[in-house]
């Protein structure tokens, strides 16, 4: 069996802690792992993470890469889109990368952003539905209702397959319905949130998507053939971007005579807005869920959501208040699922808070923007012990380096040296140089960028640990 891990979401219901490169999968929402890492650990019992695959676009992926245990040959493996194009597409690249290396098998598609209470009853679903996977069907996990909810799609199961399985054939999918509607699926039995976990046999789904999206079909033999060549690069960009935009349940699953449901109890939650975490989250005496430098006076029913910096609320009422350092969100949580709208907003005008975080984490650190204006712009830097960014120049802007803390050691230009704290160095326009800490301990510095362009783009490689250097072209990336 192998694992399809779909995480290329923007999770835009989840702003201001998700971003478009940092989406709600890789955030700490709850216990002590990211959702993605909880993904990860849920199934690792029944799939080794060599047969893991994480189907993710290049923008995120080396985020995920920094919270996996491994990467590389051991795996998880790693499938890019260059462009997001719905499930449908999405799995069909992921279907045809598995045929490509191992002929056939079954695969399971999971999602990176779920919730799951009881992982043994999930695991169990798994093994049973391998089973009807290899017969030939396309099996979705099915997650019992715990109230009306307007959010999920459903699904209505009809004749049990055999006695001596829980499985049942698929009579139809629902989309989010209507409060009353969803209110009388919850008094039936033969109703079944549609989860979006998914086991089916590559071959199969394959054939699937060569009936009912032949067009897909085509696009994804194309870019099967270049797979494992020097052409894939070129080749998948090339064809994805023009490959049909349409989910796997729209596209297939509503039209195919394969299907099957396994029905669950396990738990399960798309955590997919604010109002999610109330049903996964306790809560406290007066139905809040407080996180942070909180202080409340008479609110109930709301999340607040914070970190280091002061929250004060007073006489809330189903509200939500989350605050990052660069953005707040408040909104009454019957509009929680239009938080979307507000990422549409700014990303229309081009806002760095739709996109990323004030402090993004690289392979190497992170970086903070403390203050930026016209010609200048301010940030920290931390750099990890034994690591350093690449060898780079900038073509439109100056840098001055102050270290607050550790040892760095530079090159500039043909000179290569050491400054410590309290110290500083300028690095001119155009000249290649690189930062690293050659130390036991953190480096921290100020970085003070000064120019006529500050944007991250501005930045060719010549050297670099983490496969980013391309004979000096232009990457859009820091560090």
């Amino acid at each position: 069996m192998y694992g399809v891990i779909l995480a290329g979401g923007s999770g835009t219901r989840f702003w201001p802690l998700s971003r478009e490169e940092y989406p709600k999968q890789l955030l700490n929402i709850f216990g002590n792992q990211t959702l993605i890492q909880a993904t990860l650990s849920r199934v690792s019992d029944l799939i080794p993470s060599k047969q893991l695959y994480i189907v993710t676009n290049p923008k995120q992926a080396e985020q995920i890469q920094l919270q996996l245990p491994s990467s590389g040959e051991l795996g998880p493996h790693f499938i890019s889109e260059p462009f997001g194009r719905n499930t449908a597409a999405a799995i069909g690249l992921a279907a045809v990368t598995l045929r490509k290396q191992l002929q056939d098998g079954v695969m399971v598609v999971l999602s990176a952003d779920h919730f799951v209470r009881h992982t043994p009853v999930f695991l169990n679903a798994l093994r049973q539905a391998e089973q009807l996977a290899e017969e030939g069907y396309l099996v979705t996990i099915g997650a019992k209702p715990t109230r009306p909810e307007t959010a999920y799609g459903y699904i209505e199961r009809g004749k049990v397959l055999s006695e001596n399985s829980p499985a049942s054939k698929v009579l139809r999918f629902i989309e989010k319905p209507k409060l009353e509607i969803a209110e009388g699926f919850f008094q039936k039995d033969a109703f079944f949130w549609n989860t979006g976990i998914f086991v089916w046999k590559v071959s199969t789904i394959l054939t699937e998507i060569e009936r009912f999206l032949p067009e897909l079909s085509e696009g994804l033999k194309a870019i099967e053939d270049k797979i494992g060549t020097k052409e894939e690069g070129d080749c998948l960009e090339a064809i994805y971007a023009e490959l049909p935009a349409t989910s796997v349940d729209y596209g297939i699953l509503e039209k195919s005579d394969r299907i099957a449901v396994i029905p669950t109890d396990m738990g399960w939650e798309d955590v997919g807005s604010w109002n999610a975490l109330d049903e996964v989250i306790p809560k406290d005496a007066d139905g809040n869920i407080i996180t942070g430098n909180v202080v409340n006076v008479d609110s109930k029913n709301s999340t607040i959501y914070g970190d280091k910096r002061m929250i004060a609320v007073v006489g809330l009422d189903n509200i939500v208040v989350a605050d990052t350092d660069d953005a707040t969100l408040v909104c009454d949580k019957a509009s929680a699922q239009d938080v979307k709208k507000v990422v549409a907003i700014l990303k229309a005008k081009k806002a760095e808070s739709h996109r990323v975080h004030r402090t993004i984490i690289r392979a190497w650190g992170s970086f903070t923007t403390l203050e930026e204006g016209p010609g200048y712009k301010i940030k920290r830097i931390v750099v990890n012990p034994h690591s350093r960014l690449s060898l780079q120049r900038h073509k439109k802007r100056s840098e001055h380096w102050v270290v607050v803390s550790g040892t760095a050691r530079v090159t500039c230009g043909e000179s290569v040296y050491t400054i410590q704290e309290n110290q500083s160095t300028f690095v001119p326009m155009g000249v290649k140089h690189r930062l690293e800490n050659p130390t036991d301990e953190p480096l921290q510095l100020i970085e003070v960028q000064s120019g006529r362009y500050l944007g991250e783009d501005d930045i060719v490689r010549y050297q670099d640990d983490y496969g980013r250097a391309k004979n000096g072209r232009i990457e859009k990336k820091k560090g």
